[in-house]
């Protein structure tokens, strides 16, 4: 009996098996997305990298702060994000997320200018050889 309880004294969940609830999804999906809209992708991963040991510090920051932060921030999106921060592969789903929406912000950005200069080139083109 004992021995049994002690294999698995130390045990930790592993970061591969994380995966966020809709609400801390939305709640990271905004905060991406506005990390996306300032330009900040390449900033952002660096610092959550860096500060990977640090998440749970941070999330019990968030509890520690929320009155303070109640002013900014919706208190249950708070609360909700702290939760999401205390699980171990919160900050690889995060640099992961960020880099998917902000891949697939660039393509969208890019589809347009390139369906509007397309006709343009192919019409450049035609000229140059003729």
């Amino acid at each position: 009996m004992i021995k049994q309880w002690l294999a698995h004294a130390f045990a930790v969940e592993r970061p591969e098996d994380f995966s966020p609830s809709d609400e801390q999804q939305k709640i990271a999906d905004r905060i991406c997305q506005e990390i996306i809209r300032r330009d900040m992708v390449t900033l952002a991963i660096l610092s959550l990298e860096t500060c990977r040991p640090l998440n749970y510090i941070g999330s019990q920051a968030i509890h520690f702060f929320a009155p303070f932060l109640s002013i900014l921030v919706d208190r249950t999106a708070q609360k909700t994000f702290a939760e999401f921060l205390e699980q171990r592969g919160s900050i690889d789903w995060m640099c992961q997320r960020l880099e998917t929406l902000s891949t697939s912000h660039a393509n969208k950005q890019n589809a347009p200018v390139n369906e509007v200069l397309s006709p343009i080139i192919s019409e450049t083109m035609s000229e140059d050889h003729s």
